[in-house]
């Protein structure tokens, strides 16, 4: 499955870009079909990520990802969201190459990412993550 390439005339992606709090929970709610809630983003990544990279269309928030850290040389994809209407356009992949770049350029060597197993196609085909060992401990 190889998405179709973004119009880069109609959208933009920003590393660490601005967006308002309402926008983010919006699309967080369509994109993993929850009710939206008021989560204060943008104190929660100033906090505690790297970075984050915003896809425009225009002025609409059309996707997102966000890129926690430890600090060195790992990053982690959390919440890589596109809206319903934008999907199947190469959005997302182009959200986690640029996600990529951000972490490449903060000085990390690994970009590390945890998935539901329907998402496989989408990670290791169109983003070019490989599979590893890991483990998990529900909490």
């Amino acid at each position: 499955m190889t998405p179709k390439a973004p119009d880069t005339d109609t959208y933009t992606y920003t590393w660490r870009g601005e967006f308002e709090n309402k926008a983010l929970n919006d699309l967080h709610a369509e994109g993993f079909g929850h009710p939206a809630e008021f989560t204060d983003w943008r104190t929660q990544l100033t906090r505690h990520s790297l970075g984050w990279v915003c896809a425009r269309r225009h002025d609409t928030l059309v996707g997102f990802v966000n890129v926690a850290w430890d600090g060195g040389s790992h990053a982690f994809v959390l919440d890589t969201v596109v809206s319903t209407a934008a999907r199947s356009q190469g959005i997302g992949a182009a959200l986690i190459k640029a996600a990529a770049e951000g972490a490449r350029a903060a000085g990390c060597e690994w970009l590390h990412v945890d998935f539901e197993e329907h998402l496989r196609p989408f990670y290791f085909e169109a983003c070019g993550f490989r599979p590893t060992e890991a483990g998990l401990i529900a909490l």
